[in-house]
């Protein structure tokens, strides 16, 4: 991440979000766990929260309620409340605009709809009008004349014209369309968007258009991108709003928000330790079968892509078959996977040597599968697997060098080489008790001069239990 977005980043004071393809997927409703730690977390911060939404406050899903954003804008920034439900902003079409465009939807041979404050209807019912505005609404009533009676903040199409569909000169005086749908349209008062109901949010806490962070997906949050100082668009989201972001992110799915924030330095990254949890674990499963023994471990691909994959691929050619340990250092780590077995070979399955993957999540606790290398950046197919167990720090030592305190427990329990991190990849751990067992007394057989076992001990396969084999 560059110095200027994070320069960005710090400026920022409230966090606004779009909601359908943002927070949670329109079309099927699914909204992540993490966004409600997310709106905690924030919170916690003092950083305000807002919901910025074509949404009018009765199509807002109870659970974007829960989260309890301090602002609700609304019907495209036409009305705007707080979160006790108090008007920021009231600002709806003109009746003669709104009688103008029925009659231009008449004349033009298309059906619409009028979002009020407290209700939505349509022209009629039909397939078309039900596929676009079900999810948001429901069912919606059926009043033609609605806007003689209410007040109207926004407008829809509905048709399969699709973006060919232009408004009437006089129309375009007042309003214009923003397209949401295959066969609809938003048709919003010219001036007002979601930027203008921001602005009146900002002006009411005395803030700047820097210190807001927001994210969208959609074509109805240009306006908005333009306006904020910080714009994140989500990795689902249009391609000309992409253009515009500071920062693209993940999928909902994929807990976009959370990793947003978390890269941008708001949220504090939430660290697992897969090495003290492998019950809970996925991931692949790898077992060193050797003449000494067997070594069952778990892979950790999610932290380690690249370092698992290619363990996984030469495993399963048959790469290690037959091959020796050549490194045998007890209280250290035993070494092996260079087919010359001189510690000086070995290929990775990319025809090079590769880069290190280091996370803060994996560490050399005793049990590690970690990488050999030649220096920064030189991975191939060798590996180690941490032996030490006589460790001679303390919790505190640790923890005043940086290590996390869970790490450091860890360490200072069961042993390992903390030396090592940052220097080799760890991307597996040992899991069970006769693995340590025979780890151990691998690592206590008698070795020459140069560390090399007297007695061979041979890998005579690598069995792989990955992810697609379950």
């Amino acid at each position: 991440m560059n110095s200027e977005l994070k320069y960005k980043a710090k400026k920022v004071k409230a966090v606004f979000f779009d909601i359908d393809d943002t927070l949670r997927i329109k079309d099927s409703g699914y909204m992540p766990a993490s966004i409600t730690a997310v709106f905690k977390s924030l919170k916690k911060q003092g950083i305000l929260t807002g919901i910025a939404s074509g949404r009018a406050p009765y199509g807002v899903v109870p659970e974007i309620r829960q989260l309890n954003p301090d602002f609700f804008i609304t019907i495209n920034g036409s009305y705007v409340i707080d979160h006790k439900g108090e008007e920021v902003l009231n600002d709806p079409i003109p009746k003669d605009i709104v009688e103008k465009y029925v009659a231009w939807c008449k004349e033009t041979g298309i059906d619409y709809g009028f979002a009020g404050k407290d209700k939505a209807v349509v022209s009629k019912h039909t397939k078309l009008i039900d596929k676009a505005l079900f999810p948001v609404y429901g069912v919606c009533h059926v009043d033609p004349d609605f806007y003689q009676k209410h007040n109207v903040y926004h407008m829809w199409t509905f048709e399969d014209i699709g973006d060919s569909l232009q408004l009437s000169d006089e129309l375009r005086q007042y309003v214009r369309l923003v397209r949401w749908h295959e066969n609809s349209s938003d048709v919003i008062k010219n001036g007002v968007s979601k930027a203008s109901g921001l602005a009146h949010v900002l002006k009411k806490v005395h803030l700047k258009p820097q210190n807001v962070l927001f994210f969208g997906d959609g074509l109805n949050d240009i306006e908005i991108f333009d306006y904020v100082g910080l714009k994140v668009a989500m990795g689902n989201g249009h391609g000309d709003l992409k253009d515009k972001a500071d920062f693209i992110t993940k999928n909902v799915e994929e807990d976009g928000i959370l990793y947003a924030l978390e890269e941008l330095g708001l949220i504090e990254k939430e660290v697992q330790f897969p090495q003290l949890n492998l019950d809970s674990t996925d991931g692949p499963k790898a077992t060193i079968k050797t003449n000494h023994g067997s070594l069952s471990l778990k892979l950790f691909p999610q932290q380690a892509p690249k370092t698992v994959a290619n363990f996984i691929a030469l495993a399963k050619k048959g790469y290690y078959d037959g091959v020796i340990f050549h490194r045998i250092i007890k209280d250290f780590m035993i070494q092996g996977g260079d087919p010359t077995g001189t510690g000086m070979g070995g290929e990775s399955i990319y025809g090079e040597r590769f880069e290190d993957e280091f996370s803060e999540e994996l560490y050399n606790l005793r049990g590690a599968l970690s990488m050999a290398n030649a220096g920064p950046n030189t991975n191939g197919s060798q590996f180690f697997i941490v032996q030490n167990q006589n460790f001679p720090y303390s919790v505190e030592d640790l923890e005043r060098g940086g290590w996390p305190k869970e790490i450091a427990a860890a360490y200072a329990e069961n042993g390992g080489t903390p030396h090592l991190d940052r220097r080799h990849t760890v991307f597996g751990q040992l899991t069970d008790q006769a693995s340590y067992e025979v780890l151990d007394k691998i690592a206590s057989l008698a070795t020459d001069g140069a560390d090399r076992p007297v007695t061979e001990v041979v890998i005579e396969t690598i069995e792989v239990t990955d992810d697609e084999d379950r």
